[in-house]
Parts: structure tokens; C-alpha cells; sequence
């Protein structure tokens, strides 16, 4: 029988590793929460910026992590896409004219990538950041939802993970999708159900109590519903980012945040609701909902 290696005299205990892991997550949110909402609370420039940021920091780590080449010079004229996306959506020009910058940006990057899976990729890439960095700042312009609705996809989203997080945890029991993500359980995935619904549910209700404006329609059912559907789409968001950098061998999609990983690996699943919220935006300029 051999002896087990005796442990350095550096080398810290799972559990106080695991601590002060999860201080530094902590941390870390609470700090980049608050900027958040600062930015929530000024609006406009400064709001904006937060989400060109995020979408730009997303759009270079999808790139480095799919492999796509030249990957400088992608990033670059990805990070020229968004930000002319912005400028569009600040000075308020016409959607149609927003939609072109993004697929006059998209084509160029598609044009620039050197192969055909990486012309998928990145044309994927560019897309789903222009999601993020384009919707919340809708939601902060728009005349109904100005503050609420950002509010509520925040709400929704942070809810569902710390839940999520900590009922899983304390309770434990059968794995959601072992194959994916192995510490991620049954028992958590409804625990951040409960709490997207209630938190949802609560914005909406502390609004009415304030006097703010809200969509017609939103009453207290269907505003639990969308918190549902929201925080199931975060849920499947996060899972499916899983997957991918399984797919591509890496852990983080980056090292960006201290305790999270990158930019991809926080907006995982408010990517999700994002593509809901901008969704809900189309059909309510349609006439379709209220």
C-alpha cells in the first residue's frame, strides 16, 4: 500500500477553497450588480455603454473560444458592428436602419472568417451580441418600460440563479443534466423557478405601488407567467453555454470576472430573456401585444 500524498503547506482545504470561491463570486456580483444599476438609474450614454461593453467582451470570447481566424481582426470589426449599432439606436434611427448596420457588420465579419464553419460561427456571434448590447438599452429608452422593464429582467435573472444556486445546494437529489453540467440539480432548477416568479412578480407589484406606468395587460397571472417562462429560458440559456464550452474543452469563456469566469459565462441566461424581452418589443410594435 502506498502512502497518499501529504498535503503542501500552501495548498488550502476544499472547504475554505470552496468559501472563499464563493465570497469572491459574491463579491464580484455585488460590485458589477451595482454598476448595473448606477448605469440603470442614469440611463441613456452611460446604460448604453454597459451593454456595448458586455456585447463586445461576448463577441471576442465567442470568437477566441470557436477558434475563428483572424481573430483580431474579427473582434475588431465585431466591436465596430456594435458600437455603430448603439450610436444607431441613441439617436433614435429607424429600425430598418438598425438592422442594417447589424447585417452590413455580420456580412463583413462572415466575408473576413476563413472558413465556412467559421463564417457560421461568427455570424452567430455577432448576433447574439447585438442582442445584448441593443435590447436592455431599448428597454431603458422605451416610454412604457424605461426602468421597469429592465428592472424585471434583472430581477428574473439574478433571482434564478441565486436560488437556483443555494436550493440546489441544501437540498440536492437528482441532476438536471449530469452529462452538461454535473453540480447542477432538479431540486435548483425549481427552487430558481419559485424565486423568478416571486421576484418577477414582486417588481411588478413595488411599480404599481409607486405609481409607474405599466404595460396594459400586465396584470399579476401574466406577469407570473413571463417570470416563469423567463426563468426557465435563463435556466436553459445557462445550460446550453455548458454545453458549448464543453464542446470546445474549455472551462470559463474566459478570466475576465474574478469568481465567474467571462462576460458569456454571466449573461448566459440573460441572454435568454433578452431574446424574450426583444421579442415581446416586436410584437408590441406590431400591435400584437400591449
Amino acid at each position: 500500500m502506498t502512502d497518499a500524498p501529504a498535503p503542501t503547506a500552501n495548498a488550502a482545504p476544499p472547504v475554505r477553497r470552496s468559501r472563499r470561491e464563493l465570497w469572491l463570486r459574491v463579491a464580484s456580483a455585488i460590485v458589477l450588480g451595482a454598476g448595473v444599476i448606477a448605469a440603470l438609474v442614469h440611463g441613456g450614454w452611460a446604460f448604453a455603454a454597459v451593454w456595448l461593453a458586455a456585447g463586445i467582451a461576448g463577441f471576442g470570447e465567442w470568437v477566441v473560444m470557436c477558434r475563428v481566424e483572424p481573430r483580431e481582426v474579427l473582434i475588431a470589426l465585431g466591436a465596430a458592428t456594435l458600437a455603430a449599432l448603439v450610436l444607431a439606436l441613441q439617436s433614435e434611427a429607424p429600425a430598418l436602419a438598425c438592422l442594417a448596420v447589424l447585417a452590413l457588420g455580420a456580412g463583413a465579419c462572415a466575408t473576413v472568417a476563413r472558413t465556412a464553419a467559421g463564417r457560421w460561427r461568427v455570424l452567430v456571434g455577432i448576433l447574439c451580441a447585438g442582442v445584448i448590447a441593443s435590447v436592455p438599452t431599448v428597454l431603458r429608452g422605451d416610454s412604457v418600460l424605461a426602468f421597469i422593464g429592465p428592472i424585471w429582467m434583472f430581477a428574473v435573472v439574478w433571482a434564478t440563479d441565486i436560488t437556483a444556486y443555494f436550493v440546489g445546494r441544501r437540498l440536492g437529489g437528482p441532476k438536471l443534466m449530469r452529462r452538461v453540467s454535473p453540480n447542477k440539480t432538479w431540486s435548483g432548477a425549481l427552487g430558481g423557478l419559485v424565486g423568478a416568479v416571486v421576484a418577477g412578480t414582486s417588481v411588478a407589484v413595488g411599480a404599481d405601488l409607486l405609481g409607474m406606468t405599466l404595460p396594459r395587460g400586465a396584470s399579476l397571472p401574466v406577469v407570473a407567467g413571463a417570470s416563469a417562462l423567463a426563468s426557465v429560458l435563463s435556466q436553459a440559456g445557462d445550460l446550453y453555454e455548458s454545453w458549448l464550452k464543453r464542446r470546445h474543452g474549455v472551462k470559463d469563456s474566459s478570466h475576465i470576472i474574478p469568481g465567474h469566469g467571462g462576460v458569456m459565462d454571466r449573461l448566459d441566461g440573460f441572454f435568454a430573456v433578452a431574446v424574450l424581452a426583444g421579442l415581446y418589443l416586436v410584437l408590441r410594435g406590431q400591435g400584437v401585444v400591449g
